[in-house]
Formats: structure tokens, sequence, C-alpha cells
């Protein structure tokens, strides 16, 4: 099992902090909880990111030439991971982030298939988003099907969209702006709101999302985990909670399910903010919720488990 320490970046965000993630999160002792339930960790570091002045917006996306290279570097990162045939774990960090780790794994596993977690559902194209954080446009620079839609973006010209529509399958839904929900209709692509959610409970949107993506072949699974997707009691150090969101007992089983399939190979943990959280108890309870998904993403199981040499002792006979 891999791990790609996430890269500290925050500059698609009106409120920052999110480059502070990853190092909380290995401080709560993530390495050594991967290590203790059998995953073989490779620790790459944090991904340094530079500056660059006067990035002005451009099609009213922000910092877009700091936010391109950041993610030209991660591509990079994550097909080298992916290259060594590890799993790849990348914990952030602003989901615009996104667009460099499917777009690296992508250039080693083309017909990958993402599942994108998340309250929003970050597909909003330079055009059409109102507030121009790139945060809210990561799934849009990886469509193939809007690469017509889509603008020269300076930053960006290293990009070559990776994914089709029927690629991707969106969990968490609640937030959705007009354009982006004329996007999903138009495109025809596949989501659970927490309405379907609550009609269908968690296990059958599991078991419809895994035939989905798996009904012609089985290939790599790419989960990219916005903790906003969880409800924002789990989560609240984090930049865009909405209320009415997924809880830990269904995060938990939808981590559990894509490692049972044995196919999971990269997974995202974004939007942990520990400069939003009001109180320590408030980052303590992000992180802690990140952990608990990362480790069942890697294995974990609720009931328990034990290694397969593990004897039951006998007591010693006496003399």
């Amino acid at each position: 099992m891999q791990k790609t320490r996430g890269p500290y970046f925050s500059s698609c965000q009106a409120r920052e902090g999110t480059e502070e993630g990853p190092a909380v999160v290995k401080e709560a002792g993530l390495i050594d909880k991967l290590t203790a339930q059998g995953c073989d960790v490779k620790d790459y570091g944090a991904l340094q990111f530079d500056d660059i002045p006067d990035d002005r917006p451009c099609h009213n996306a922000k910092n877009p030439r700091s936010v391109g290279h950041a993610n030209e570097k991660l591509a990079s990162a994550v097909a080298e991971v992916k290259k060594s045939g590890r799993t790849c774990l990348v914990v952030g960090g602003d989901h615009s982030l996104g667009i460099g780790s499917i777009s690296g794994h992508a250039k080693i596993h083309p017909d990958l298939g993402v599942i994108w977690f998340d309250a929003h559902t970050d597909i909003n194209t330079p055009l059409t988003s109102l507030s121009g954080n790139m945060h809210g446009q990561p799934v849009s620079f990886l469509l193939k099907e809007l690469k017509d839609k889509m603008p020269d973006v300076p930053g960006f010209s290293w990009i070559t969209p990776c994914l089709s529509a029927e690629d991707i399958v969106y969990i968490g839904l609640r937030d959705v702006d007009n354009a982006e929900h004329c996007i999903l209709k138009s495109l025809g692509i596949k989501y659970y709101s927490m309405t379907e959610i609550d009609q269908l409970g968690i296990q059958k949107v599991m078991e419809e999302t895994l035939c989905y993506l798996l009904a012609n072949k089985k290939r790599p699974i790419h989960l990219s985990f916005d903790v906003d997707g969880l409800d924002p009691s789990l989560a609240p150090a984090t930049g865009t909670p909405v209320p009415g969101g997924v809880t830990l007992r269904e995060g938990i089983y939808v981590a559990e399910e894509l490692y049972r399939t044995g196919l999971l190979s990269a997974v995202d943990i974004m939007e942990i903010n520990p400069a939003l959280g009001k109180t320590q108890e408030e980052v303590n309870t992000t992180v802690n919720t990140a952990v608990s998904i990362i480790l069942s993403c890697f294995g974990k199981e609720r009931e328990g488990s034990h290694s397969p040499s593990y004897r039951i002792p006998k007591p010693q006979k006496s003399i």
C-alpha cells in the first residue's frame, strides 16, 4: 500500500487552511495505524508547490496558474506511484487537486472508474462558476464531453480530459448549482444525492454503483472523497459544510465495500481544514473521521480481524 502524503495547497479557496490538512492527519498516527493493520506503507512526503506571483483570474477561474501547475506536479507523482504497482493515497488539501490525482492515475490505468464522494458535484466550468473557486471545477477539466465547453486556462495546457461521463458516479450530493445540474442531466451522469441515499439505503447505493462501474469489465477504481460529503457533525473543520450529510456508518460502509472489490487503486481524502475548526475538538473530530475512512479503505473491518497464522493458545500441561 502506498501513501502519498497530501499536497500542501489551498490557492483556489477563499478560506485558507486546507494545506495543513495532511499534516494533522499524519500527526493522528495514520501511518502507524495502517501498518498495524498489515499495510506496507511508503510515505512519499508532502509535495511542495511554487508560489506564482500575480496569478490573475482568467475566465472567472481564480489562481489558475498556481492550481494548474500544482495539479501537473501531482499528476506526475501519482503516475510514478501507480507505475510501481502500489495503491495511492493522496491526503489534502483542496479538492481541485482531484484534477492531478485522477489524471496521473489515468496515465497508467486509462480505463479507471471514479467515485466522487462529495456534497457538491465540483463540475462547474470556468464559464459557469459563480464563485471562480477552482475547487468547484475539477471534474469539468477531466470530462471528455466537456472539452468543447472549456476555455483555454493558463496553467492547464498539459491536461487532456481522461474520463467519459459514464466513468464517474457521485455519492452524497445535496448542494448543486443550476449549471451543474444541467451538466449532470445533459451528460447522463450517474449520481446519488442524499434523497436517493435516504430512499435506497447505502447498501443498495453501493451495489448499484459497483454494478454500474463494473458492468462491462473489472477495472481500477479511484475514490475521490471530500469530507464535506459527510454530515458536518462528523467533519466540521472543512470549508463548505452542508447539513444533512452521510453518516459515519454509511461513509465507512462505502470504504469497506470498495476495499472488498480488490479494485480500489487510488484514494483522495480532501478538504480537511484545521483552520476552520472552531475548537480543537472540532479539528480532532474531523481528523479522526478522515482517519477512520482511510483505514476502512485499506482493510479495517468493524467486525475485527486476525492473522491467518494466529493459533488459540492451549494451557501447558502440568508436570
